[in-house]
């Protein structure tokens, strides 16, 4: 049951002193090997050198008591081992729970787990004491993919962001929290669905899953945007699968989430991660080590790429966003936190404001015009407070038209909730004014025909329900 501690007790004390053990026993097989060790071998020796030791300390155990430790307890020993030495220690067994959203932990002995049904369950420890959990983080920062050896966690690095190794992204800060470290993991529920699976999975419509393959497929510029955790880089990740496989575009993201690079599907992506400085600065003042968002979005810009994705525009990346969505081919995609539909552009006017060098609104305002050709509008209604359940569905689809009155940027509602209908989901509105481009890569006009049919079932709501 969620929440429960395990049945089998773990003495941590002992899986240390294994892993201590093994430690040695890898690196002097490293030593002596005549060339680079793969993963999977040194899983596999892994395993054979840590059952050893616990039969060992099982044996001692026996000598010591009369009765030694139950099968169960050598296996979680064991497994416990395996975890610290290669995986993510005593948080593992939190990760590999799909039924979790979420993983607070509020210093080392306070761990919660979200499952997005409104309830925080107490789970057992994953440390104990607080430079053990401080220590686990540096390990997940060693060891995550990619070596990302500049990032770590201290009083003089207060905050720590990873992507782990199953994508899950941990946001971690200590020394500016009192004295306990604070750590967030975010999971992704959805990693490997397309554009059919989000109509599965209730997010969108079917009208609407064949007019965002046509944006992709007619190279529209698409911003996908909407509060945290609504489901963004899920349908970002979705619209990918929109791509042709042998089509050479980047994917410029923080902390890798998309995966486009890693599950076998696109033979040409070019995957670029920022990363974060050492903590000391150069001669030129700038922090050593660090690459922004903003070196990775002019580099791709010199790759001749037919495309440019970018995770998240959180920056002043959002100015190099607008230069390739108003000098390149089209069909690039990214995300951006706002809050509602009619923000979106104030968003990207602040980001403007930010990155400085004279950049104004005005301009912001024009480059957004200019630049996008849609701008999606992903939703969440939260009703586990009342017995209910978080419902992520897009809301709205505006078409960027131009400047408009005062400066801003025009749309068009293509798809909208509809008040009559009692419909908070995306509905057609109308045809956009690019209607012919999506019609030339196959897109049928009458998905925009009948807004009554477009979901096949009402939103299950507790409140406003029809």
């Amino acid at each position: 049951m969620l929440g429960e501690v395990p049945q089998v007790r773990i003495d941590y004390r002992v899986v240390g002193e294994i892993k201590r053990q093994v430690a040695k026993q890898i690196h002097q097989w490293r030593q002596s090997a005549a060339g680079p060790v793969s993963r999977a071998s040194l899983e596999q020796r892994s395993r054979g050198w840590i059952n050893e030791a616990v039969a060992l300390w099982s044996d001692g155990v026996a000598a010591q008591r009369g009765v030694g430790p139950l099968p169960a307890e050598d296996a979680a020993v064991a497994q416990a081992t395996f975890d610290a030495l290669h995986r993510a220690g005593r948080l593992q067994p939190y990760l590999d729970r799909r039924d979790v959203e979420d993983i607070l932990i509020n210093g080392h002995d306070q761990v919660w787990l979200d499952r997005g049904d409104g309830r925080l369950v107490p789970v057992a420890p994953v440390a104990d004491s607080e430079e053990e959990l401080l220590e686990l983080l540096r390990d997940l920062a060693r060891n995550t993919e990619g070596g990302l050896s500049e990032r770590s966690i201290s009083t003089a690095s207060p905050s720590l962001a990873l992507r782990l190794a199953d994508g899950s992204r941990l946001q971690a800060v200590t020394g500016v929290s009192g004295e306990r470290t604070y750590v967030t993991i975010r999971r992704h529920g959805v990693e490997d669905a397309d554009l059919a699976d989000m109509v599965r999975l209730g997010m969108i419509s079917e009208p609407l899953r064949a007019f965002l393959a046509a944006c992709v497929d007619a190279s529209k510029n698409v911003m996908i945007v909407g509060p945290q955790r609504a489901g963004k880089t899920s349908l970002m990740r979705a619209m990918l699968r929109q791509f042709d496989r042998d089509e050479r575009f980047a994917t410029i993201e923080s902390e890798f989430e998309l995966w486009a690079h890693t599950n076998d599907y696109f033979r040409q992506v070019v995957p670029l991660e920022a990363r974060e400085s050492n903590g000391e600065r150069g001669p030129d003042g700038r922090p050593v080590g660090e690459i922004t968002m903003l070196d990775l979005m002019y580099w791709a810009l010199r790759m001749s790429l037919s495309r440019i994705v970018v995770g998240e525009v959180r920056g002043p990346e959002v100015t190099a966003m607008m230069q390739a969505m108003t000098n390149g081919q089209g069909g690039n995609l990214c995300t951006l936190h706002a809050t509602s539909p009619q923000l979106v552009f104030d968003r990207i006017a602040e980001l403007y404001l930010e990155a400085g060098n004279n950049r104004s609104e005005a301009l912001a305002y024009r480059q957004a015009a200019n630049g996008l050709d849609f701008v999606v509008f992903v939703s969440m209604t939260d009703e586990t407070k009342i017995g209910g359940r978080r419902h992520r569905y897009v809301s709205h689809v505006l078409e960027v038209t131009g400047l408009g009155e005062g400066g801003r940027p025009a749309t068009n509602v293509i798809f909208g909730p509809d008040v009559e209908l009692g419909e908070l989901r995306a509905v057609p509105q109308r045809y956009p004014a690019c209607i012919d481009d999506l019609r030339r890569v196959g897109f049928s006009s009458l998905h925009l025909g009948d807004r009554y049919g477009t979901w096949e079932q009402p939103l299950e709501l507790k409140v406003g329900s029809r």
